[in-house]
């Protein structure tokens, strides 16, 4: 089994899917689900976009791919998605449309993820909760923990709420040991003031192999978790520089083969193909 892993698109939906159908070409390896580590971007309404997104908005369009293309019906990318047959599983970033997804995850109780988009193609995850991926024979596990952390007891909808908080809890009781952790922000053992401290409790409590999570703006990074279980790899954001490309470490595959995990960081070479000015087309 393979999973492609990406962050903080924002707005760049079909981004993911147009990397990993290059992938799938340039090496002939098959993906069979997307993972994404939150800032989706998902404002099905240009009248909730919050203030950042506005700002970007007015400078790139892509920042409102969602609305722009998932939210009704294009053939053209319809076609595509169906032909390459892959989900994108999400995790809530801050930059979101939470009313939305709040409404969502109301209607889909007793589901543990729920798709957003027309072409039910990208899906959200429920923060705490244990979630499988089946391919190949193999079983891939994984906890999603979405939004952000706050240190202020601010409530706002971008941050982590009480009922999750309350999955979280029920989390650390387990004695299952999981795949990987997808989070939106860090864990709180930054000195710089900011993470998350569910994040921190998790790790600190439930083995995990692997965390993968964006948000910081900081490059891309692999290093031996404080608990030295578990690989904490920072994705860089699928974000184009100033040059029109792609930074290092956007794009993670995640192998799970016989019980055995193994990861490759994709290369620049490869996701290069694709830059600022050609993905669309």
């Amino acid at each position: 089994m393979r999973v492609a892993i990406f962050s903080d698109i924002h707005g760049k939906i079909l981004l993911p899917f147009k990397l990993v159908d290059l992938y799938q070409k340039e090496t002939g390896n098959e993906i069979d689900f997307i993972l994404q580590c939150g800032d989706m971007g998902a404002y099905p309404s240009i009248e909730n976009l919050d203030k950042a997104t506005i700002k970007h908005a007015q400078y790139d369009r892509d920042e409102l791919g969602f609305y722009d293309d998932f939210t009704k019906i294009n053939q053209s990318i319809k076609a595509f998605l169906d032909e390459l047959n892959i989900n994108m599983i999400c995790v809530r970033g801050n930059h979101e449309d939470h009313d939305f997804l709040d409404n969502l995850e109301n209607e889909n109780v007793q589901n543990n993820l729920f798709p957003i988009d027309i072409y039910k193609r990208v899906f959200v995850c429920k923060s705490g909760l244990k979630q499988e991926l089946q391919a190949k024979n193999e079983v891939m596990t994984f906890v999603g923990i979405g939004r952000i952390g706050d240190r202020k007891g601010r409530t706002e909808k971008r941050f982590i709420q009480e009922y999750e908080r309350k999955e979280v809890k029920k989390l650390l009781k387990t004695k299952d040991t999981f795949d990987i952790l997808i989070t939106h922000d860090k864990d709180d053992s930054s000195q710089r003031g900011y993470g998350m401290a569910e994040i921190r409790e998790v790790l600190d409590n439930v083995i995990f192999h692997y965390h993968f999570y964006g948000h910081t703006g900081e490059p891309f990074r692999q290093e031996t978790d404080f608990n030295g279980i578990t690989q904490s790899i920072k994705i860089k954001e699928l974000e184009f520089n100033e040059s029109g490309i792609l930074e290092k470490g956007c794009m993670i595959i995640l192998t799970k083969n016989n019980g055995d995990l193994n990861i490759e960081i994709v290369e620049q070479k490869l996701t290069n193909r694709l830059t600022k000015f050609n993905w669309k087309f």
